[in-house]
């Protein structure tokens, strides 16, 4: 049909009016064909939009069931839960489901408000459908804001939804869902649908209704339920996997159902309060429940994925990550020593992980002490959900960043007494566990040592905030950005799983995995719905940086000083790296550890934080040492790769604790260079007069020296720090020297200005019968000789600086056989000439034999415990073993061996013990007792005198 045309009808032309007023007004005018015209339309329209919507709602309706046979619905098909071999099943949803049908007079009437308060408040006032509600979920949506609670959806789509339509999401789902819950309004009283809502809706597991979940719950019926448990049965509806597994977010729910209750007008304030104060309590029975933390966790996992109600009664069947052998040992190690703790150290949980690092999957989760032991709240799965301060477990990361700058493993700092906000006129003045300042030690021997002031000043150097960076690529995502410079001795929270899962990153390389609980999931055809492929994971560091602190933390030596050898922490048939964490309050304890192909995390402490008698290294290091070996014992060892060696120029990046080692021209003392002759180096150690500050740019560690060391905002603190140290020191009777090392290269030397030396005495090839060695030489040099230096196959004999240069020496170490001696002159500008001569030393072997560093009375005192003691052996190779023995007012007691099989000597030939504990003031004997593999012994006495 033509469109009317569109004309004037009031009034004459008026030939006066300008043609575009009157063009304009002609536009506003429609004349009586056009109305006619938009109304017959408009009609037609109506009419084509009432049967398409009328023949959508048909559509949609033909396959909805009868609202009159909602209860008799199909039992579905139970879901069942495995190992990673499919072999054990670890959890069965039961067949045939849990309901009882009850009326409303048989359920408590504060249950039947406390679902209206959180899930539909307004459920007596709509008709179904809340268009309000869905408008402003709809926007929600829209800006990517989360809503909590029901959401759009009224109780009666809510029945509809579980019951009818299924929880998957689409459009036409929920245009279903809506007229349904229309047509059941119709059909039905409030009431009536609030019955048929609080006996279908699933309430966990194989629990349908308000009455079944009542009985399995509490063990009471419905009717005889309290407020609080009222309100905790509606606190689950939203989400009954995640708060079963998650006692404290549930309980923190209930509080919320209570708290709407009273702002809803349903209880008195007194009543909320009451209820809130009562502590929650829920009985697990039925079905199978073996791994039940790691099963609660996968269950938690797939109803994410697949909804509640396909999970409960879909058929699925899930293969997880768990290695049932290793599950079954970390049960009865924490189960077995968790038991011990609670009686001798007040420590009454525990919690334990294991990831393979090369997938991220979790091979076995225990989250308590005793699941169903409810005094520890023995449900509560402390692996995943508990956040508690990590200690001194979090300082490798700290560490690994700093060496990501460009610091080293040998990078010296002072470990003395600072305040770190001295500037700020505040006082953040942290001190060590064992409150001693141990001076210059590396950041190797600060981090095995778990020294808490040389890590304080590393989180400086790499910067809080580069640090909670760093931390993100190793999946640390929950903890708090305001802990500051504590944050290094455990000022944020984390969990188990994450905890350890970043130390598999460490074991992997540098790559890094998420979690991996569940390999595959099939429903009752076979069908796949989910699997896991495996991948080559995220690069969090490179992977020689994991070879650096992998090799640090593998350093059972590197923390001798402190735990001893052969602590918690090692594993004698294979290299395990391992880091010990303890709260300075001693609440939280932890061990983390792994090989190339296993991680494992422990935690022990308190359901309800307080204070345990003893730490990492002597609680969760127990169950986590015997976890690694007994996990391990069927398995070969792995090797760490090896770390790349330090090519940092600056000394304060290649020192040693105790000093900065420098190899120098011994007779110049300038740093040796590669035409400094072999004979002239020496190495020697230097207290620089500096902490660390002084010699680079935090940032830039081996980049240019700072122009303005002064300008760092923590310069002045660490200084003063240093100078407070030296002067203790001195004032109690052990000065401290402090000298820079030399920054000037050795010139090398020219061939006619060295001298030259010629040994008179022995000559070549003599054999030598007797001990004393009595050395002749003739020397000259363009420029004079100042001292003649000699030595036996490279051990040091001494030195000469008089003429003729002359020497005697008694070779009481040197065993019989063939020996080179040298013998190097020098002048004072580190000209060097050198002559050797081979020798027989034709003497029977002596007994192996040992003997104290310190040969004369030794003073001791409390302050200097734990306390390094050494002694030098000969013939090590031929001892069995050596036993130490403390003799005090005639009564004499074991207190450490060294066993040949086991301990290996230091860089320079000695054996080292940690004597850990002050024995008190008075007068001791300490006797080493030297077995040899013949089983003769002999032993070497040492006084001391403990003031």
């Amino acid at each position: 049909m033509p469109i009317p045309s569109m004309r004037r009808t009031y009034g004459a032309v008026n030939p006066n009016e300008p043609e575009e007023p009157r063009q304009r007004r002609s536009r506003l005018r429609i004349s009586r064909g056009g109305w006619s015209w938009l109304i017959k339309w408009g009609v037609v329209g109506l009419i084509f939009l009432f049967v398409v919507g009328t023949g959508v709602v048909i559509w949609v309706s033909k396959d909805l069931p009868d609202p009159n046979k909602l209860s008799n619905r199909e039992i579905n098909q139970s879901t069942k839960i495995y190992d990673r071999t499919g072999t054990h099943l670890l959890y069965e949803v039961y067949q045939n489901q849990k309901r009882t049908l009850v009326d409303l007079s048989n359920i408590n009437p504060l249950a039947a408000k406390a679902v209206i308060a959180i899930e539909d408040k307004y459920f007596y006032e709509h008709n179904g459908v809340r268009v309000v509600s869905i408008l402003r979920a709809g926007f929600n949506n829209l800006i990517g804001r989360k809503t909590g609670g029901g959401g759009a959806s009224t109780l009666t789509q809510q029945l509809i939804k579980n019951v009818v339509v299924g929880d998957s999401y689409s459009y036409l789902r929920k245009i279903k869902e809506a007229i349904m819950a229309l047509r059941l309004e119709q059909k039905f009283s409030k009431d009536e649908i609030l019955k048929m809502y609080l006996n279908e809706i699933p309430y966990g597991s194989t629990n349908y209704g308000i009455e079944s979940a009542s009985q399995s719950y509490f063990h009471k019926s419905a009717k005889d339920i309290n407020l609080s448990e009222s309100a905790t049965l509606a606190a689950m509806i939203q989400a009954p996997s995640r708060y079963l597994g998650n006692p404290n977010s549930l309980r923190g729910r209930r509080d919320t159902v209570l708290r709407l209750m009273f702002d809803q007008g349903y209880i008195t304030e007194a009543q909320k309060n009451e209820a809130q104060n009562l502590a929650l309590h829920i009985y697990r029975s039925g079905g199978i429940m073996d791994a039940p933390h790691f099963v609660l966790y996968v269950k938690q996992l797939l109803a994410d994925k697949f909804g509640e109600n396909l999970v409960d009664t879909g058929g699925l069947k899930v293969i997880t990550a768990l290695d049932y052998d290793k599950q079954k040992i970390a049960e009865a190690a924490v189960k077995e020593l968790g038991d011990k703790f609670a009686k001798s150290a007040n420590a009454d949980n525990a919690a334990l992980v294991a990831i393979d690092p090369k997938s991220g999957q979790i091979l076995s989760m225990v989250g308590s002490r005793d699941f169903f032991n409810d005094e520890i709240d023995g449900q509560f799965n402390v692996a995943v959900l508990g956040r508690r301060q990590p200690g001194s477990s979090l300082k490798p990361f700290i560490y690994t960043a700093a060496f990501e700058l460009g610091y080293t493993p040998e990078t010296v700092l002072y470990d003395t007494i600072t305040n770190f906000d001295k500037r700020n006129g505040g006082d953040y003045t942290p001190h060590n566990y064992d409150q001693k300042e141990h001076g210059l030690v590396t950041m190797r021997t600060a981090l095995q040592g778990s020294l808490n002031i040389p890590a304080v000043k590393t989180l400086y150097l790499v910067g809080v905030k580069e640090t909670f960076d760093f931390l993100k690529r190793f999946g640390y995502t929950s903890m708090n950005e305001n802990a500051g410079l504590s944050l290094v001795l455990g000022g944020a929270e984390v969990n188990l799983l994450e905890h350890t899962n970043g130390y598999a990153t460490l074991a992997n390389n540098g790559a890094y995995h998420e979690p991996v609980a569940i390999l595959k999931v099939t429903n009752e055809k076979g069908d796949v719905l989910a699997e896991w492929r495996p991948s080559e994971g995220t690069e969090a560091i490179k992977p020689e940086l994991a070879a650096t602190i992998s090799n640090v933390l593998s350093d059972d030596g590197a923390r001798a000083y402190v735990f001893g050898r052969g602590s918690t922490l090692f594993l004698a048939d294979r290299p395990v790296a391992a880091k010990t964490g303890t709260t300075n309050d001693y609440k939280d304890a932890w061990t983390i550890g792994y090989t190339p192909s296993l991680a494992a995390g422990v935690w022990v402490g308190n359901t309800t934080p307080a204070p345990m008698k003893g730490g990492g290294n002597t609680l969760a290091g127990q169950i986590w040492n015997r976890f690694m070996k007994l996990s391990l014992a069927s398995t070969s060892a792995e090797q760490f790769p090896e770390p790349p060696a330090n090519d940092a120029a600056k000394p304060v990046l290649r020192g040693a604790t105790g000093g900065i080692k420098i190899e120098v021209n011994k007779f110049n003392g300038m740093i040796a260079v590669s035409s400094t002759p072999k004979m002239a180096r020496e190495e020697r150690i230097y207290l620089p007069p500096h902490d660390i500050l002084n010699y680079v740019v935090r940032t830039d560690p081996r980049g240019p020296d700072p122009s303005n060391p002064s300008d760092d905002p923590q310069y002045a603190g660490w200084e003063e720090g240093l100078q407070s140290w030296v002067y203790r020191m001195s004032a109690s009777g052990t000065p401290v020297v402090l000298s820079a090392p030399p920054t000037g290269y050795d010139t090398g030397q020219s061939a006619e200005l060295m001298p030259t030396v010629m040994i008179l005495s022995p000559t070549a090839s003599s054999t030598l019968t007797g001990r004393d060695l009595a050395i002749a030489v003739r020397v000259s040099a363009p420029r004079g000789v100042t001292q003649v230096h000699y030595e036996v196959d490279n051990y040091n004999l001494g030195i000469a600086r008089e003429f003729p240069f002359s020497f005697n020496y008694t070779l009481n170490e040197v065993r019989r056989g063939w020996h080179v001696l040298t013998a190097t002159a020098s002048n004072e500008y580190g000209d060097t000439g050198a002559a050797q001569i081979p020798f027989f030393f034709d003497i029977p072997d002596d007994a192996p034999s040992v003997a104290w560093v310190d040969r004369s009375t030794v003073m001791i005192r409390s302050a200097d415990f734990p306390r390094a003691m050494y002694l030098v052996p000969y013939r090590w190779d031929d001892t069995k073993e050596v036993n130490i023995y403390l003799t005090a007012n005639g009564k004499k007691k074991w207190i450490y061996v060294f066993n040949h099989a086991e301990d290996k000597l230091t860089d320079d030939g000695k054996l080292m013990f940690t004597w850990r504990n002050y024995p008190g003031q008075g007068d001791y004997i300490l006797t080493a007792v030297l077995t040899d593999n013949s089983n003769q012994s002999n032993s070497q006495e040492l006084t001391l005198k403990a003031l």
